[in-house]
């Protein structure tokens, strides 16, 4: 059985790895494998948090509401958050 990779809402855009490069996490399961491989080294407190919040949504303990909002904080903490305003227009399509 495939384990639930707890898909977001909405997803969430960080710039990884170079300017402009932008990735969008949508689900709980892409958001702990980034946090744990491509996320920046100038991590925080949040980081840790956010992966320890997206490992317990996936073992069914928490919802994903709270793991897209823990990784939206670790990417504001290691300065990687696109915000939608810098998305590009057709975002919504």
């Amino acid at each position: 059985m495939m384990m639930d990779n707890k898909p977001f809402e909405t997803p969430v855009v960080v710039e990884l790895g170079h300017v402009g490069k932008y990735r969008h996490i949508r689900s709980t399961q892409e958001a702990a494998e980034c946090l744990m491989t491509v996320w920046p080294l100038n991590r925080g407190p949040r980081h840790r948090d956010a992966l320890d919040t997206c490992l317990k949504v996936l073992e069914g303990y928490r919802s994903t509401a709270e793991a897209r909002r823990a990784l939206i904080e670790a990417a504001r903490e290691s300065e990687v958050l696109v915000p939608d305003d810098k998305l590009p227009d057709d975002r919504l399509h």
